[in-house]
């Protein structure tokens, strides 16, 4: 058994921090689609334990290969924490950016808005199905809803899809008139991926950070409330590494040139 004393702890998580934190900083180079998501970890912040959000970025660089861009941990996902994040991936040579992938959320939006205002958004289907859900009670209701959303979402092309919206609207203005309502403005955000190659869409639809995430949570679970910030981040910058890496020596994700 080998006893390790606190001095060498300290030192070993300080080189650790060092390296991690260099990952975190890394040159970035171009990536034409960028997907942003966050999760919440308990931590104990000022003698409180609060909900922290990790802000991930994910994108697909140039060879067609999906890379973890970056990570952070801040207190909320105020427009501020985004914007910051944002200018983060920019200053470090983030370019070439033709569209971001993302759920809709309020401060997010406006950092987006702020920082990369010509970049077109695409609404995360996944998200926005989910979303639709709040708008139906009823659990048989909510399956034909669903997959009237997938129908819109498979269709060839945009001219198709908008079709079938209005005529999922007509329904929905009858039977379910606060979905019809909040769809007629959020279905269109999560349309823009038509504008985009066909080989592509299907990557594009939405974040595909859910699974990311699980992964996230299963790991992060041994920790249930992490001391503070700066070990959530440890670990979560860590475990994002580690698949960073997989990615970098794994097959292409997108053919770029289809």
């Amino acid at each position: 058994e080998i006893a390790l004393s606190s001095a060498q702890v300290s030192r070993a998580a300080a080189k650790l921090d060092e390296g991690l934190a260099a990952w975190r900083e890394r040159p970035l180079g171009e990536a034409p689609y960028l997907f942003l998501d966050a999760r919440y970890e308990k931590v104990r912040l000022e003698g409180r334990i609060v909900d922290c959000a990790v802000l991930i970025a994910v994108g697909i660089d140039a060879t067609g290969k999906r890379r973890v861009l970056g990570c952070a941990v801040a207190t909320s996902e105020a427009e501020i924490n985004w914007r910051r994040f944002l200018e983060g991936l920019l200053a470090r040579g983030l370019h070439g950016v033709k569209l971001i992938v993302a759920d809709d959320h309020a401060g997010l939006k406006a950092a987006r808005r702020a920082v990369l205002p010509a970049v077109p958004w695409q609404r995360c289907q996944f998200h926005l199905q989910q979303n639709a859900g709040q708008f139906v009670t009823r659990q048989e209701a909510r399956k034909t809803v669903a997959a009237q959303l997938r129908t819109i979402f498979n269709a060839p092309d945009r001219a198709e899809a908008e079709r079938l919206l209005m005529s999922a609207l007509e329904t929905w203005r009858k039977e379910h008139p606060k979905l019809a309502e909040w769809a007629e403005a959020a279905v269109p955000e999560s349309l823009t991926v038509f504008d985009f190659h066909a080989a592509h869409r299907v990557r594009l639809r939405t974040t595909g950070l859910a699974r990311i995430n699980r992964e996230l949570r299963r790991r992060t679970r041994v920790a249930s409330i992490f001391p503070n910030p700066d070990s959530c981040l440890r670990l979560i910058s860590a475990l994002l590494a580690e698949l960073d890496d997989e990615w970098m020596t794994g097959k292409v994700y997108l053919n770029l040139n289809p």
